[in-house]
């Protein structure tokens, strides 16, 4: 147990400073770790740039040290408007937890987080989660710590599992992460139905090569809320906000890996990859400042990424079951493999309360690569636990 450790929030720029300072010092000697550009994290808590807190959502962080002021973890703990109101009981977040290989410690930042919760009027806290995009800095790292990680999802030592369910976390749900070869050959089932749906049902696919910021929104808008309306915590997708999301995804797009399915002119489906920036952020060493920033640029330009990422993958679900997701892998298999750079893809976690998704992972082929976990600590100790339902 480190000698009279010392919990305090962060508040100061020098804290800050310190925050960002405690996973240098945990993964020092980890060849694997790339650090989280630090700018990503700064902005989920910025009051001007984080809109979840115009609608009423909070977050606190802290550090801890021993008394000799050597840093020793850390850890941030959110009330996300939108979701804390949606569950059987009111729910936070932590997140953004890093610590030392001790017990007592890591409970003592999972206590300040929760007395934190508890104030707010929380009665459950999920972890590790983000206080935004669920795409982002979700769940923990259980399986697979031999290769780089992807960009913006976390990574960690593999004692933290011990250390957060010896806390009392539970399993909410697991996240499963796929992997596979661009150049792996199509099935020929996949042949077949994609030719058979161009011809019965008038389907197209096409990358957006040529297409505008707005019309790439649009698409985009109408499939997502086509594909996740009626599901548990979803909250229907504004133009501003397709707009929001396409003008983000314009300074590291690759227009040839940007997938979307049509009806006729009807958008239906997407299958929306990106460069695997890691590969590029692992020369940047976490700061963006202006000379990370040119190092992006060079390693943008040079094409330095040999993996993409698929960071999300949906169907409208009037065309559930009909093999839309197989036509966007098998056009793309066909169109653009033949002419690209890239050499692996990694599709975002899946979770295990999404069967459907699960199974459409399996059938294009793919392993599984990676396992996360988001848990759940029940203020209420003696309350029965529940996993995250199944989608149907």
């Amino acid at each position: 147990m480190p000698s009279h450790p010392l919990i305090s929030q962060v508040q100061s720029k020098s804290d800050i400073v310190l925050f960002h300072k405690v996973p240098r010092l945990i993964y020092a000697n980890d060849k694997n770790y790339i650090p989280h550009i630090e700018e990503d994290i700064e902005k989920l808590f910025d009051h001007k740039r984080n809109k979840l807190f115009k609608q009423g959502g909070i977050a606190c962080r802290w550090i801890a040290k021993d008394s000799t002021g050597k840093l020793l973890g850390r850890v941030a703990a959110f009330v996300h408007p939108q979701t804390a109101k949606s569950f059987d009981q009111p729910t936070g977040g932590v997140g953004f937890f890093e610590c030392v290989d001790d017990t007592s410690l890591a409970h003592q930042l999972f206590d300040t987080a929760k007395e934190w919760l508890k104030r707010e009027g929380m009665e459950a806290m999920d972890g590790p989660v983000n206080f935004g995009d669920k795409n982002q800095f979700w769940g923990l790292l259980v399986q697979n710590f031999e290769s780089m990680n992807s960009y913006a999802m976390n990574y960690n030592p593999p004692y933290y599992r011990e250390l957060m369910e010896g806390y009392g976390f539970q399993t909410y749900f697991e996240q499963y992460v796929y992997y596979r070869k661009v150049r792996q050959p199509i099935e020929p089932v996949f042949i077949r139905k994609y030719e058979q749906l161009k011809k019965n049902y008038n389907i197209t696919c096409s990358d957006v090569r040529g297409k505008s910021i707005k019309e790439i929104a649009y698409d985009f808008r109408k499939v997502y809320n086509g594909a996740w309306g009626g599901h548990n915590n979803f909250k229907e997708m504004s133009e501003e906000a397709a707009l929001k999301v396409a003008k983000a995804l314009k300074p590291i797009m690759d227009p040839n890996i940007l997938v979307f399915a049509f009806h006729g002119t009807e958008p239906i489906g997407f299958y929306i990859n990106i460069p695997e920036l890691n590969e590029i952020f692992q020369h940047v060493d976490g700061k963006l400042n202006w000379i990370g920033k040119l190092k992006f640029l060079y390693h943008k330009y040079m094409k330095t990424p040999k993996t993409m990422v698929g960071i999300v993958f949906g169907v409208v679900k009037e065309w559930h079951g009909k093999g839309v997701e197989g036509a966007m892998i098998t056009w793309f298999g066909l169109e653009k493999v033949p002419i690209m750079k890239y050499e692996d893809t990694i599709l975002t976690w899946i979770g295990d309360f999404n069967p459907k998704m699960i199974k459409v992972a399996s059938n294009l082929g793919t392993d599984l690569h990676r396992t996360y976990i988001t848990y759940r600590y029940l203020f209420d100790r003696n309350k029965p636990f529940e996993r995250c339902p199944i989608i149907e």
